[in-house]
């Protein structure tokens, strides 16, 4: 231990493991004494600061930190500090930047084109699906999607996003635990083809007042948020208020007025956010900053072989013309659920096989 306790990088892992050192304070700290290593050598020279905490500085806890430091022997597992070449530049820019990120897995990831698909953890099974076909579409053309691991929305995003390319996930934990706990395999998954970040350190349990702050990491490393589902009071909301705060965009998918998963989207729509009826409504506004491609652009006949095989998309395709068609008579005609119409609809038009019209009709466009 004695070799590690001078090392910067575990004076930054202490620093962070003191009592009543949070990412403001911690960035005080810096701000006036420059690094941790003078901070914590030198606790009797911290002034502007509580007794209490000035006394905890003299006491860190090596103990864990050798345990923290032995965590990141492990490959692909690094602790970045906000002075690392790595830390992703666009989260270094909001106001309260976590001075440390547990990064395990990919960590180029990082700074990499990235949007979050954020929404309800009770999603209805059409926001379910959506959230996995944005996801899918727009890795497929290069954005990172960036979600926090939840049930819901989250975890149709990060599993949509994982068929075609990337994705990130960002937690309320340390990287020692996986939350909730039925997300072990799509941690295990994220990990392989993704990265998983949290800026808290081992051994922290999930607690309410986390996910807030964990939030706010969602959105700091992301061009723009989208908001598939949510109520009016709830945790995606708050994630689209520090986009807005943090000068990023804010989309939104406008759903059912019955639908009380839709008022949350609704009232972001009505404050400024971007309405959003498909991907390509984000790679519009998106693509020129983040060099995004359009799926299949050159290669038309991909999306026609894609469904081929699939027995529900021939079947809604044959009762779909060159005149426009009502999404109930598609209903009605097809025998499908209207679930499993919309979301079929949903990658179609994505894919640029089908156009939606005015009044819920559509029409296929010939490609």
């Amino acid at each position: 231990m004695i070799a590690n306790k001078h090392s910067e990088l575990a004076c930054w892992i202490a620093l962070q493991r003191v009592p009543g050192i949070g990412p403001v304070t911690y960035q005080k700290l810096l701000q006036q004494y420059g690094n941790p290593q003078y901070i914590l050598n030198n606790p009797g020279q911290i002034t502007g600061f509580n007794d209490e905490l000035v006394e905890k500085l003299r006491h860190p806890d090596w103990q864990q930190v050798e345990q923290d430091l032995l965590w990141l022997e492990q490959d692909n597992r690094y602790i970045l500090t906000i002075e690392d070449e790595r830390y992703p530049s666009l989260l270094k820019e909001i106001t309260d930047p976590p001075c440390l990120l547990y990064v395990q897995g990919d960590v180029s990831l990082l700074n990499d084109w990235q949007l979050a698909i954020v929404g309800s953890r009770n999603p209805s099974p059409s926001g379910r699906n959506t959230a996995y076909d944005f996801a899918h579409y727009l890795a497929e053309g290069g954005l990172v999607v960036t979600s926090g691991l939840a049930m819901g929305i989250d975890a149709a995003a990060h599993k949509g996003a994982l068929s075609k390319g990337k994705t990130i996930a960002v937690v309320a934990t340390g990287l020692d635990r996986v939350y909730p706990a039925q997300h072990r395999q799509l941690a295990y998954d994220i990990v392989e083809n993704g990265a998983m970040v949290s800026e808290f350190p081992l051994g922290t349990s999930p607690r309410p007042e986390l996910f807030p702050r964990r939030n706010r990491i969602i959105s700091g490393l992301s061009l723009g948020t989208l908001v598939v589902e949510a109520a009016l009071k709830s945790g995606s909301l708050i994630t689209a208020r520090m986009a807005i705060e943090q000068s990023r965009e804010v989309f939104a998918i406008p759903g059912s007025i019955h639908n009380p998963l839709s008022r949350g989207c609704h009232q972001l729509i009505r404050d400024g956010a971007k309405l959003v009826e498909t991907a390509q409504d984000i790679i519009e506004e998106l693509g020129a900053l983040a060099g995004i491609k359009t799926p299949h652009e050159d290669t038309k006949d991909k999306t026609e072989s894609t469904h081929e095989k699939d027995g529900d998309y021939q079947v809604l395709l044959n009762h779909l013309g060159f005149d426009p068609v009502a999404i109930d008579s598609l209903i009605e005609n097809t025998g499908l659920t209207a679930d499993a119409v919309s979301s079929m609809l949903l990658l179609l038009e994505l894919e640029g096989e089908v156009e939606s019209l005015p009044g819920s009709r559509y029409i296929r466009t010939g490609s």
